[in-house]
């Protein structure tokens, strides 16, 4: 398919869909213009387009997967995060996406094996395993967003791990399937004989393969040699010998495959104990060649970590608050070396600083060295050295490429190496070029920025990498990929790195194993040599947020879309795919991407903002999406919002009864009678809300003016006029009597109803009506804490952020004034304020918490479980707990979004019969007590209930 996409090829495409539905429902077959272009990059700087993506859910479809490629020979690739940097995950034939539907995971024998399947992230496979205070090996540091099939075939290591701990070594035993369909599980030992009988053939080559290595001394000595350093370099070949049998060969060259011989179902990993203890220090050198040249004394002293990082990405940082004073000031040469030691035990960490004291004489240090065990100072640290890449990312020219490559020496030939490599920026003008990686292992990592939009640039990088590729290999004896697997970008050069005898094999390997090669084609094996210069992403310059984004994926995991519609990468992606149409002049597709994109990038994106707190470069994908909404309305449409806003009250008053109506007739036409009433309609007209039974009706309007109040109690809108479905107390009653009983007064006003914290309109890009709510709250504020004398209370947290993070959009008059009122979540009142002051009668057992996403942005997390904790003896925050997906309104009008963005956090509690369930504002409970069938209420109610 050309790169300007025409997709005039209907009866094809046409006849595709036919045949896929034979195999998956048609909810699982994504082939419309927008399903395929969000998934043509990934996290790489290459571009391919999919026919299709696919998402199967068993063993069996994707063996039926596999005979459609052969029949219609249609490549097929695998994809799980996306995360490869290298292009292993994509493709113009069908791409096969894992990350929905294959997240199981198993703890085994007390945590020291894990089962998982390949669409599980690493991040949360380490999740399970915590309460066993164990970890898996593999350590990227993309393991918040790497899945377990992606860091399986790329044979991911990362910061920790080094060699021995990598996927290859901890794998312990693996389900897969073969292209010809057939699969083993080297769990059972009845795959081995059968493997044998089915597969006689790939057996046979794999023995005359081991025993063409075997005879030859220098090929087996090279193997042997490589591997004792990191290298991801084409197929792992010292799995030939390792093993034996040719079914456990097959297995282990699975890891480092990047998915171009089987399909991994899911492995057994064995674990390692999460050390609790930790002495973490930066140490400083004035120069590069120093740094590198301590490594060798350093590991010697037994250091877990030692990860070094040149000026220039020390310079690219030096901006964070904390840093020391003469961090700005060190030498234009100077580089710097995060060690770090790791222990079971306090004594045994003494013991490892005495061994780094053994050999600080010898490094030439600037500055003094203190290792230091806070968590905090540490986490800083690492926030320093995190900090690389996506600050080059951040600041680099609009319309330029991020390219991050992976090379390794042997740790003698390091400080040489690293010192041409700088020369090398130099000599082809890469002056934002930085170094950093992991030492330990000779291991680095460097990162350029430049345009791929002409001939004149991809053939400096071409000439670039050639370059680099002579250098390491021939010069330093090193290898073209640590850790990032061989992908499309070294594909070429996999030969330069082994010689023709094992390349031979590696070839020989995939030919049988996928004779038609129609299983990832193009990576590791290519006969293209100009393979690493074609299909390159382009990055047209579209807007701030869409510039920012070098598409790492790391967003992913927090979005509450990501299973519905689109991913804020994804969203992103689409933007500048659309930039390209229109600079092609394909008006067609302009079109319909443009109208697809409504709902899959606009109508359901929630807002949260969530993916802002593990982007690297701090994009709120939500900002976006509200600026975007905000272009789209017309003045009539933002006219009315302003009539709205300005009529708050009454609009507050009619929802009040409109809600207590439909309550009404629900208890006299049947419980579900306004919900079924509410979706035959949406059935007519999508855009008509639905309504959740969790309403309830509104609550008595309370009014409380004690003669000193210590607080306003500003409960917000929504709190107002809905009530809880279960009858009981109102939220507002318990408020006040949680703070009676701390001897706490509080002013509730009079005049209450009508104010807002703007978010209904903010959310939706009506900024001059948010502003008009948000002024005429502040004001009443003012009035109401005798000009800022006393602090506010908000029981809605989502509130409280909208407030504190619209400051931007206030006049300078109303900033003045914002300025002079304390506002304050009710979580963290609740903590600080009310409960060292409220006798804890009768604790509950057990509780499940919902933290709400404003909390999460706010840092709110600690305060909101250190008050379940002081009412509960247990209390259980679901590791899947995120973005409810309810986002105001959401839930009502994209009912699909919250029913996916709740469902693995209710997996995980649908089973739990605890003694409460809680969050901190009204649609995150209604929309989990919805799809759970658990009573979520407002933590308020927890404090209420167990103070008597």
């Amino acid at each position: 398919m050309a790169e300007k996409t025409t997709f005039s090829f209907l009866k094809y495409f046409m006849k595709l869909q036919a045949l896929l539905e034979t195999i998956l429902p048609v909810n699982r077959i994504k082939t419309r213009l927008i399903d395929v272009m969000a998934y043509a990059n990934d996290a790489g700087f290459y571009h391919l387009i999919p026919k299709a993506v696919v998402q199967p859910i068993s063993v069996q479809e994707v063996k039926q997967l596999f005979q459609l490629s052969h029949q219609q020979k249609i490549p097929l690739v695998f994809r799980a995060g996306g995360t490869s940097l290298s292009g292993q995950s994509i493709t113009d034939g069908i791409l096969v996406d894992i990350g929905k539907h294959w997240r199981g995971i198993e703890p085994l024998e007390n945590g020291k094996l894990v089962k998982v399947q390949p669409g599980i992230i690493g991040s949360m496979v380490n999740a399970y395993l915590k309460p066993y205070k164990r970890k898996i090996g593999p350590d990227p540091s993309s393991i918040t967003a790497a899945m377990m099939g992606g860091i399986l075939s790329n044979n991911s290591s990362g910061m920790c791990c080094g060699v021995a701990y990598n996927s290859y070594h901890t794998m312990q035993s693996i389900h897969f399937v073969l292209p010809n369909g057939n699969n083993y599980n080297t769990a059972d030992n009845n795959s081995y004989d059968l493997f044998l009988q089915q597969d006689a053939v790939l057996a046979n080559t794999i023995i005359q393969l081991q025993k063409r290595i075997v005879d030859n001394q220098d090929l087996y000595n090279k193997i042997r040699k490589k591997y004792q350093t990191k290298n991801t370099v084409g197929y792992g070949l010292n799995a030939f010998i390792d093993y034996q049998h040719p079914l456990d060969i097959v297995a282990h060259l699975l890891i480092g495959a990047e998915g171009t011989l089987g399909f991994i179902a899911s492995a057994v990993m064995q674990t390692l104990p999460s050390l609790p203890h930790t002495a973490t220090a930066m140490l400083y050198f004035n120069s590069i060649y120093e740094a590198c040249a301590s490594i060798i004394p350093l590991k010697n002293t037994n250091a877990d970590v030692l990860e070094l990082m040149d000026r220039a990405s020390l310079k690219s940082v030096e901006n964070l608050k904390g840093l020391p004073d003469f961090f700005k000031d060190l030498p234009s040469t100077a580089a710097c070396i995060l060690c770090e030691y790791q222990a079971e035990s306090k004594t045994e960490l003494q013991a490892k600083i005495k061994q780094f004291n053994t050999v600080a004489n010898e490094l030439q240090l600037l500055h003094p060295v203190s290792f230091t065990s806070d968590e905090k100072t540490r986490d800083f640290y690492w926030k320093i050295r995190k900090g690389m890449f996506p600050s080059v990312g951040a600041v680099r020219a609009k319309g330029t490429t991020v390219l991050l490559e992976d090379i390794a020496f042997p740790l003698e030939n390091l400080a040489d190496a690293v010192v041409e490599l700088q020369d090398l920026f130099k000599e082809f003008e890469y002056h934002d070029a930085i170094i950093f990686g992991h030492a330990k292992d000779g291991n680095i990592h460097f990162v350029v920025t430049q345009l791929l939009d002409s001939e004149a640039e991809i053939n400096r990088y071409d000439t670039f990498m050639k370059t680099i590729v002579h250098m390491v290999l021939n010069k330093y004896d090193g290898t073209l990929k640590a850790e990032h697997g061989t992908g499309r970008n070294m594909a070429p050069f996999v030969e330069a790195e082994w010689g023709g005898v094992a390349y031979e094999i590696m070839q020989t390997l995939k030919q049988t194993i996928d004779p038609n090669n129609l299983l990832n084609p193009g990576v590791i094996i290519n006969t293209d040599k100009n393979a690493h210069i074609k299909n390159l992403k382009q990055m047209p310059v579209v807007e701030e947020e869409v510039d920012k984004c070098i598409e790492c994926g790391y967003c992913e995991p927090n979005c509450p879309s990501r299973d519905v519609t689109l991913t804020p990468r994804q969203r992103i992606q689409v933007r500048r795919q659309l930039q390209r149409f229109e600079k092609e002049g394909n008006k067609a597709d302009y079109k319909t991407l443009l109208q697809q994109y409504q709902y899959d990038g606009l109508d359901t994106c929630a807002t949260d903002g969530l993916c802002q707190s593990d982007c690297p470069v701090q994009i709120n994908t939500g900002e976006l999406v509200k600026r975007l909404r905000k272009e789209q309305h017309h003045a009539f449409s933002n006219n009315v919002a302003l009539f709205v806003a300005k009529n708050f009250r009454l609009v507050e008053t009619s929802t009040r009864f409109l809600i207590h109506s439909a309550v009404t007739l629900n208890q006299l036409f049947g419980k579900n009678f306004i919900r079924n009433t509410t979706a035959a309609i949406k059935k007519i007209v999508p855009s008509f809300p639905l309504w959740m039974n969790e309403m309830g009706k509104a609550p008595k309007q309370l009014i409380n003016t004690p003669s000193q109040p210590q607080v306003v109690y500003f409960t917000a809108c929504l709190h107002r006029v809905m009530g809880n479905q279960h009858g009981g107390k109102s939220l507002q009653q318990a408020f006040l009597d949680v703070c009676a009983k701390a001897n706490i007064q509080v002013l509730l006003p009079k005049e209450i109803t009508g104010h807002c914290c703007g978010q209904p309109f903010s959310s939706k890009g009506f900024l001059a009506a948010a502003r008009h709510t948000e002024e005429k709250t502040i004001d009443a504020l003012i009035e109401w804490t005798n000009n800022g004398q006393i602090p506010v209370v908000c029981d809605f947290t989502s509130c409280t952020y909208t407030l504190l993070h619209n400051q931007s959009f206030f006049t300078e008059a109303y900033k003045q004034k914002f300025a002079k009122i304390t506002w304050i979540d009710t979580t963290e009142f609740l903590r600080k304020t009310v409960l060292p002051q409220l006798p804890i009668q009768q604790s509950k057992k057990e509780i499940v918490l919902h933290p709400v996403c404003s909390a999460k942005k706010l840092y709110l997390d600690d305060d909101f479980k250190a008050i379940a904790q002081a009412c509960s003896q247990q209390v259980i925050i679901p590791k899947y707990a995120g973005c409810c997906g309810m986002a105001g309104d959401r839930g009502f009008l994209v009912p699909d979004l919250t029913e996916s963005a709740t469902a693995l956090e209710i997996a995980e509690i649908k089973e739990k019969q605890c003694d409460g369930f809680y969050s901190s504002g009204k649609t995150c409970e209604m929309a989990m007590s919805h799809y759970s069938g658990k009573n979520y209420e407002h933590i308020v109610h927890l404090l209420d209930e167990v103070s008597g």
